[in-house]
């Protein structure tokens, strides 16, 4: 039988990546403590040192992201809405 994929949390992930950023212990203790692999121990302090810039300025350009996408979905629903209502207002006039 294989052995099932491990997935860890966000903030799990954060709290071994900052451990090992500390490095007042090393990726080997660190992994040994955690029952990850140091490879993996490793690649998640990369990341945090990489993204970690982008955790202060994402909140705002991430709302605005979330802003913009609301928004276009918002003018498409009024366009689908203007065009059925030109039809409604087609067929109608055939009516009368």
């Amino acid at each position: 039988m294989s052995k099932k994929r491990r997935r860890y949390s966000a903030e799990y992930k954060f709290k071994v990546a900052l451990e090992a950023a500390k490095e007042t212990k090393t990726l080997a203790e660190i992994a040994s403590e955690t029952g990850v692999h140091p490879n993996q121990v490793s690649q998640w302090k990369g990341q945090l040192l990489e993204d970690g810039a982008h955790i202060f300025i994402s909140n705002g350009a991430r709302r605005q992201r979330e802003f913009e996408k609301l928004e276009a979905e918002l003018y498409e629903q009024i366009g689908r809405l203007k065009m059925e209502l030109e039809w409604l207002k087609k067929k109608a006039a055939c009516f009368d």
